[in-house]
């Protein structure tokens, strides 16, 4: 179950002059929160590269709700599919905050793969990264409960973009509100809101707007599943 890429960034990857004519081909841009990137079912093709900023990765469910698939950083390219099959966009990506990014036209994306097969290679990774953790994801929302998701994804969250105090405690700093964890997690604000409070009476959390510290990490790895830090998960 993974919300964050776990493999280092396209754009950290490139070799420096790789990175630089890549970026070249693009136009800058910067959008605000809540602002979309790229719309989904939509025919368009550029590919939006994140210099600062994350953006959430989301699709529509049948039943019309939203379900977030993924939080893309800086260093990371989204859009990319569309450019390389040409077909309609797969998922909606939306600004969670401040997003500073190049928008690069598809057909020079696909002409700059063309003539560097060292980078075609490093985005087939990324592609071919995204889909197990897509399949991971599927696996997850079939057999685990709320509170199960809910501690993994705030585990995740905590490892990968959170703030380390002396006392073991750790402030998640991205500005997730409550809906939109419950959308990462496949699950109903309700639900969500009521994990939380189990969460909190447990002393393993506390909550503020737009804030999230966790207080007891251990105790949420084994709410998640998982051993004590270092042990693997719990068979």
């Amino acid at each position: 179950m993974s919300l964050i890429e776990q493999e280092q960034p396209l754009l950290d990857a490139l070799r420096p002059r790789d990175r630089a004519a890549l970026l070249a081909l693009g136009t800058p841009r910067g959008y605000a929160s809540g602002e979309v990137l790229v719309p989904e079912r939509a025919t368009t093709s550029y590919v939006v590269a994140i210099l600062g900023g994350w953006a959430v990765v989301s699709v529509a469910t049948e039943r019309g709700q939203r379900l977030i698939l993924a939080l893309r950083g800086a260093g990371e390219l989204v859009g990319e599919l569309a450019a390389v099959d040409r077909r309609p966009r797969s998922a909606t990506v939306t600004a969670l905050g401040r997003v500073d990014a190049v928008v690069i036209p598809g057909d020079r994306f696909r002409g700059f793969l063309g003539s560097s097969p060292a980078v075609s290679v490093l985005v087939l990774r990324q592609l071919s990264s995204r889909l197990r953790s897509s399949d991971g994801e599927r696996r997850s929302l079939a057999s685990e409960n709320v509170l199960q998701r809910l501690a993994a994804r705030l585990l995740e969250l905590a490892h990968r973009a959170g703030r380390h105090h002396p006392d073991g405690s750790v402030t998640i700093d991205l500005p997730l509100p409550q809906h939109d964890l419950a959308a990462s997690v496949g699950s109903t604000r309700e639900a969500v809101a009521k994990a939380l409070r189990l969460l909190r009476e447990q002393g393993v959390v506390r909550t503020a707007t737009r804030r999230l510290v966790v207080t007891d990490v251990e105790l949420l790895r084994l709410l998640a599943g998982e051993g004590p830090s270092g042990a693997g998960p719990v068979v």
